[in-house]
């Protein structure tokens, strides 16, 4: 059987790390040794990131209800068990939304929720 040589597969997997470290800066994208480093740390951030985009989003819905609960008279943890007594199921992104671009729902919202406690 004749010998296979590992060229080919070598040099395509080192292209594709290559490809991925593109744009980074100086022998990061030049040279395998250094662009694998970058690109294998750049994948562990970017999975981190994916995970802390959740959680800061929730923050920020979260912040937003409290201070248009605060307008309402109310804050944000009565009124959420406000909501939940009312039997209104609803997300902290929608409630969010709401309570940005139609702030006459979310206040008939806290008035429910004033009114299930």
């Amino acid at each position: 059987m004749a010998r296979v040589k590992g060229a080919m597969m070598t040099r395509k997997r080192r292209n594709k790390v290559l490809g991925m470290a593109k744009g980074y800066w100086g022998s990061k994208s030049k040279h395998f040794k250094m662009a694998k480093q970058a690109v294998m740390k750049s994948g562990r951030y970017s999975y981190v990131g994916r995970k802390q985009k959740k959680r800061d989003f929730r923050q920020l819905w979260i912040t937003r209800i409290s201070a248009a609960c605060k307008l309402n008279g109310m804050n944000y943890s009565t009124f959420m068990h406000g909501l939940k007594a009312a039997g209104i199921e609803m997300n902290r992104k929608m409630l969010s939304e709401t309570a940005i671009h139609d702030a006459a729902a979310f206040t008939a919202l806290c008035e429910k929720a004033k009114a299930a406690l």
